[in-house]
């Protein structure tokens, strides 16, 4: 039996979400369509029953949570919406990881305003700064959830060992954001850590960024020929039975392959399958 909702925190989710990153340009720059349809995709997400939603506050920059906001203000009471910080962008193609204390409690206010809350729900800590002691970096997180400016607190990009020692220095920690897909198990062991602790893992590239090729797309072709149902469709579907924790958040700009990624909640795929496709990963 596969389970539709998560307790994230004490919040009860819906595991299939909506991530806000393809609402912005290549490199996650600028804009990609029309504030209306990117504001029509995330009206119509929640209207189907999504109750997580993904951003970040270096999509755009800035301009993912801009939309969010514009879209689903006033926020419905079930509705998580989840945001990062911790990273800068300079350019289409520039990151710099930035962990101060001083740098995070400002990213997380500027995030508040442009969501136009008074409390961010899941605020995530895009990378750790390695020129920064973890503990100072948590300790900030923790100081803006004193202060009830946000809710949980969750980790992207972290290796067990980080995920372990993180844990043991606060207890605010809720989720992990790690990239996990069909073709891509390299965080196996972060994910059986999120079991073993009850946290919420949100698999970024949930469709494979494109990596369904070859044996791999003859063997999920197979599996979708028997439903009806499209690649990422099955990709999806995989996540949602590979354990309960996962919580998929695929974005995209588009209305009908919105409909597509979320009708993916229905499939139900049989051992045999599940055994196809477990024998995938790289």
């Amino acid at each position: 039996m596969v389970s539709e909702t998560f307790v994230l925190g004490g919040v009860p989710v819906r595991r299939l979400g909506y991530g806000t990153a393809q609402l912005t340009g290549p490199g996650y720059w600028g804009p990609r369509g029309t504030r209306a349809d990117a504001v029509a995709v995330l009206r119509r997400a929640v209207e189907r029953g999504v109750t997580l939603v993904d951003t970040a506050d270096n999509y755009g920059p800035g301009l993912a949570e801009e939309l969010v906001a514009e879209a689903l203000r006033p926020y419905r009471e079930d509705l998580v919406i989840a945001t990062k910080g911790g990273v800068v962008r300079t350019s289409d193609s520039a990151w710099h990881v930035e962990g101060r204390p001083e740098r995070l409690r400002a990213m997380c206010e500027a995030s508040l305003r442009r969501l136009r809350t008074d409390r961010i729900d899941l605020y995530q800590l895009h990378r750790f700064d390695p020129g920064v002691p973890m503990a100072e970096q948590l300790g900030a997180l923790d100081e803006l959830r004193a202060q009830g400016k946000i809710r949980y607190v969750g980790l992207d990009s972290v290796t067990a060992g980080q995920l372990s020692e993180a844990l043991a220095l606060t207890s605010s920690v809720v989720s992990v954001q790690n990239r996990f897909h069909l073709l891509d198990r390299g965080s196996a062991a972060v994910l059986e850590l999120c079991e073993a602790h009850g946290l919420g893992f949100l698999p970024w590239f949930p469709l494979g960024n494109g990596a369904l090729t070859g044996r791999a797309a003859a063997s999920v072709d197979t599996v979708a020929a028997a439903h009806g149902a499209t690649r990422a469709q099955i990709a999806l579907a995989w996540l949602l039975h590979r354990s309960p924790v996962l919580l998929p958040t695929p974005g995209t700009g588009s209305l009908a392959h919105l409909e597509e990624n979320l009708d993916a909640a229905a499939l139900r795929l049989d051992a045999a399958e599940l055994s196809l496709l477990d024998s995938l990963a790289d």
